[in-house]
Formats: structure tokens, C-alpha cells, sequence
């Protein structure tokens, strides 16, 4: 069998404890093997000078599904401007003629070619709603070369609040939970402003952590104590991802630290936390919560965050959570905005959005999420997202990790800020430079750990070789945007920042053991209810192989049953 391999490259390998070290890594058959110097060397690449990391893993973005399609039809002129879909030369641009090759919210072939030219294998949706799950394998599915998969919306859909209100046995919540995310085929639960997308339809325009729905009687806290709960008896590995009450609203800090707490102790995952880290102190009632959420992040091992960084310019933000995005509608720039109800399921708000630097509020955004990446201790509770396209689009990651590397281009773009953001901030006082080490766990290592991608986010011995080559430069930015090559199961795809090969990416999904018993439950209120049939509602394994256009089915495993 022939051996790929990459020559004297300096690999950072979190998962490995590798950090710096000059060594070779062998491929064979899409996966990477310990020393093959002895066999036959089909292809030698010469990594010399260069860095060697796995494939970068976006653990939240918003790429497939309802939402993400609105966002790409609410603004055709992102993908008429967008000056990288028409190259100056036309046989020699790196971006070929799109359709929808937008910047804010590209298309599927757009987003695959992007991710991958920046070093980026596997990309995760975080949104998916039940009912409209066919349609986001079948977006992921079209999106070239990255592997996927998506967190189904549970906490508002309206069984699992009845039966929550009507306090029916756990062990059946628990099931029908592990019977949702078998049916969708979905990596994980995330839940969106729990029950508040739901109370919205009823008249009510807030909903904090121990506030009660206006019609069920439950609290968010309800939902979160009982979808952990049932997370952690599913052994599901990626934990219950929480969009908390409350999203950019001044004071939310102390709801956000309650979210965290819900949990009492089991696994807890904290989504684009900047958005819930604001305070009400100084004359423009609005501060920087950073502090005081990284000593909550640190003080509780079993929290773990992503950051949603903004990054200026212009965006589009795309949400679950239509009691926010309904608040946040006069604010859209340029002017139109969608607000979608999906009956008995949850919702959507598409508003687009300009962050702007000389604005006090957006200015103090984007420190917030630079204070949290730099004060939360450790990097491997923290993942790095723009929650795209909200923060930005992840095509700013390279420009984030300047940010995180480099002190003095951080001082310099907080120069250029409004004043008085700067002032209220403690940017500044901050001198922690995050190593190449940092860097490979909060986009790689860490991500990986958090998903259960045992196989993932790292170059041992029998991982897929999905790996990243960057030529070392002082430039982070310049060297994040254009690796060197960048290998897809061990199947070189770019070069220099020009794609060469788009095999197909496969589906991530977990199968929980649930009593299936719980099918009559929901079949029952399907027939009351729903206009899908019952028997039409599960995705079986043919089905979603041809959502994905062919893609390798990835099942990741559970955790083993304690004392097994």
C-alpha cells in the first residue's frame, strides 16, 4: 500500500501533548500512521519551515438549514458585491463564478471551498430544527469537502413542553429526547432562549432563567436541568448547547452565570457567551461583563464556552431565538428583516446587521469577546466561533487569531475604536499572546474533545488525516488565510489557497439507547397535531447517505455506561 508523506513540518498536536516538535507525519489510506520511513513513498511533500496541525473544527456555524437559506435570499446584493467571486485575471483567481458566493452568508459550494482554503475540514450546524432536519443534512450535504453535522432545537418544541408542564416521568422525557436526536440524526440538543421562542407566541416579550412561561408554568430552568439531565444519562458526549435567556441585553451577566448553574454539576456547553457577558455600570448603563464570567467559566469545571467574537463590518444574524431578533429588527442595516414561526417547533429571525468601530456598543462587543478568550484559563473549555455569520463570518478567523497572537496588532485596532469603549475596558492591561499551541486547541484539540471526534483534531496514529500546513509567518493573519496544503482524508485538496480536489465530507451523528416505547407517545400527538405523518419523520441511514450526497456516515459513539 503506498505512504504519503509530509517532510520535516513542526507539528502542534494539543491531543498528543506535541508542541513544536519537527517530526514526519505518514498517511496511509486516508489515515495517519505511525513511522513508514521503511515503505514505499508514493507522495513526498516537503514541510520543511512549515506547521503542522489537524484540520481546523468550526464546532458552531450556521450553514445549513431554514435560517441559513433565508440569510442568502434576504441579500442578493452580498453575493452581486462580493469582489472575490470575479477574479482581476479570469483564469488565474482563486474563487471560481458562484451563484451565491457571498461573504456574509455564501452558498454551500462557496462556504465548503472557503473553509477548506483556510484549513478547515469539519464545520458543525448548531440549529437544526426537528421538522425541518431533511432540509439541513440536504444544505450541509451540498457543501463540498467538510465533514458536518448539526445539534437538533429542542426546549421549545411544544411536546417537550407539555410534557415537562404536565410533569410527567423523566426516564420518558429523557427517551423522547434520545428519540429526537435519533430521528434527525443529530450529533447533539441545543437549546435556543429555553422556552422562551415558545412564550414569545404567547404575548411574552421576556423570559429569564427562573421566570415562569406564561402558559406552561414551567422556567428555563426546568428546561435546562431536565435536558442535561437527560443528555448525561444518554451519554451523549457533546453536552447540552446553550443559547441562554437574555441574548444582548445589558445586565444579562448574572442570568448567564444562573444558565451555568442549572446544570448543578453535570457538562454544560455555553454558546457565543459574548452575546450574555454585558453589564450595566457607567453612564451608558452598558460594560463589559468579561471578568467576572471568566471566574464563573473558570470556578466550574464542568462549563465550557464558545465565544461568538465579532469582527467589524458587515454581517447577518441568523436566529432560533425570534424573541430577540424581534427586539433587535429596528436595528437591521440595510432595512429588512424576516421573522418565521415554525408551529409546534420553535422559530427564526433574520435581521441583518453592520458592526461598526466608532459605535460604543459594538466597539465594547468586540473587546467583551477578547476578554473572555484571554481571562478564561483554560483553552481547552474554550472554542473559537463567530457564531457565523452573526459575530462575523468565519471567513475572520485568520484576523481573529492575529488578534489573539499578537498584543501590539491588538493595541493597534483597539486604537481605532470609539474612546470611550476603550476606556471602559481593560484590553489594554491584558498581555497574555495565545501560543500556536492555544491556537491548535481552541480550533482543533479542543473542539474535537467537546464533539466526541475521538478520530479528529489530531496527528496520532489512526486519525483521519485531515491536516493543515501553514508556512510559519510573523503575519498570523496572512498565514491562517492560506495554508500551504491542506489534506481531507489524507487526499491533498488545496494548495496555497487554491482548491485542487472537493471530495464529499461525511455526516457525524450519534445513536443514543432510548426505549423505543416512547414512539407511541409521539406518534400520538403527531397524529393530533402535525401534518407529517408519523412514519414520514425519522431519517433512516439510506436516506440521510443520499441527503448527503453519497457522504461516509460517521457515527460517534456514546460514552460507555459507567462501570462497563
Amino acid at each position: 500500500m503506498s505512504v504519503t508523506r509530509l517532510r520535516g513540518g513542526t507539528l502542534y498536536d494539543p491531543a498528543n501533548g506535541i508542541d513544536g516538535v519537527k517530526r514526519d507525519v505518514y498517511i496511509r489510506d486516508g489515515r495517519i500512521v505511525d513511522d513508514a520511513s521503511n515503505e514505499s513513498i508514493e507522495h513526498d511533500f516537503d514541510a520543511s519551515g512549515m506547521i503542522v496541525m489537524a484540520g481546523g473544527i468550526d464546532l458552531h456555524s450556521h450553514i445549513g438549514g431554514g435560517k441559513t437559506n433565508l440569510s442568502r435570499l434576504l441579500l442578493p446584493e452580498d453575493h452581486r458585491d462580493d469582489p472575490r467571486a470575479v477574479p482581476d485575471r479570469p483564469n488565474e483567481g482563486r474563487y471560481m463564478r458562484l451563484p451565491s458566493c457571498g461573504v456574509c452568508a455564501p452558498g454551500t459550494l462557496a462556504a465548503g471551498y472557503r473553509y477548506a482554503e483556510m484549513g478547515y475540514t469539519a464545520a458543525f450546524e448548531p440549529a437544526m430544527i426537528a421538522s425541518n432536519a431533511r432540509h439541513a443534512h440536504l444544505e450541509m450535504g451540498d457543501t463540498p469537502i467538510i465533514d458536518h453535522g448539526a445539534y437538533v432545537m429542542m426546549g421549545n418544541d411544544e411536546l417537550f413542553l407539555q410534557m415537562l408542564a404536565a410533569k410527567e416521568d423523566f426516564g420518558r422525557l429523557r427517551d423522547y429526547v434520545g428519540w429526537t436526536i435519533d430521528s434527525s440524526k443529530a450529533l447533539g440538543v441545543k437549546v435556543v432562549n429555553p422556552g422562551g421562542i415558545s412564550a414569545f407566541k404567547f404575548n411574552q416579550r421576556s423570559l429569564d432563567v427562573d421566570e415562569q412561561h406564561t402558559h406552561y408554568g414551567i422556567t428555563p430552568r426546568d428546561v435546562l436541568k431536565t435536558l442535561t439531565r437527560a443528555l448525561t444519562d444518554l451519554r451523549v458526549p457533546h453536552p447540552l448547547h446553550v443559547h441562554a435567556s437574555n441574548l444582548g441585553v445589558p445586565g444579562n451577566i448574572d442570568s448567564t452565570i444562573r444558565t451555568m448553574d442549572t446544570a448543578e454539576g453535570l457538562p454544560i456547553h455555553l454558546t457565543h457567551i459574548q452575546f450574555h457577558s454585558y453589564g450595566t455600570e457607567g453612564p451608558r448603563k452598558f460594560s463589559s461583563g468579561a471578568r467576572a464570567i471568566a471566574e464563573a467559566v473558570n470556578a466550574r469545571p464542568n462549563v465550557t464556552i464558545d465565544v461568538g467574537q465579532i469582527i467589524f463590518g458587515q454581517t447577518v444574524t441568523a436566529s432560533g431565538d425570534t424573541m430577540m431578533q424581534f427586539k433587535n429588527a429596528p436595528m437591521a442595516r440595510p432595512r429588512k428583516w424576516i421573522l418565521g414561526d415554525i408551529e409546534c417547533d420553535a422559530g427564526c429571525g433574520i435581521v441583518p446587521f453592520k458592526y461598526r468601530e466608532q459605535s460604543y456598543v459594538n466597539a465594547l462587543q468586540w473587546i467583551i469577546g477578547l476578554e473572555i478568550f484571554l481571562l478564561v484559563d483554560d483553552p481547552w473549555r474554550v472554542s473559537m466561533t463567530t457564531d457565523h455569520p452573526n459575530g462575523a463570518p468565519f471567513t475572520s478567523y485568520p484576523h481573529l487569531i492575529r488578534l489573539l497572537m499578537d498584543k501590539s496588532f491588538r493595541d493597534e485596532q483597539l486604537d481605532k475604536l470609539h474612546a470611550d469603549a476603550k476606556t471602559a475596558s481593560a484590553l489594554s492591561e491584558i498581555t497574555r499572546e495565545f501560543s500556536l499551541y492555544d491556537i491548535a486547541i481552541i480550533t482543533r484539540a479542543g473542539p474535537a474533545k467537546l464533539l466526541g471526534l475521538k478520530d479528529r483534531g489530531h496527528l496520532g496514529a489512526g486519525a483521519a488525516a485531515d491536516i493543515a500546513v501553514y508556512r510559519d509567518d510573523a503575519d498570523r493573519e496572512r498565514m491562517f488565510t492560506s495554508p500551504a496544503f491542506v489534506f481531507k482524508d489524507g487526499e491533498l485538496i488545496a494548495r496555497d489557497g487554491t482548491l485542487l480536489a472537493t471530495p464529499t465530507g461525511g455526516i457525524h451523528f450519534v445513536r443514543p439507547d432510548y426505549d423505543r416505547a416512547i414512539e407511541k407517545r409521539v406518534r400520538d400527538y403527531a397524529q393530533a397535531n402535525l401534518a407529517t405523518r408519523f412514519e414520514n419523520i425519522a431519517i433512516g441511514d439510506d436516506e440521510i447517505c443520499t441527503c448527503c450526497n453519497g457522504g461516509r456516515l460517521l457515527p460517534v459513539a456514546c460514552f460507555a455506561a459507567s462501570g462497563s
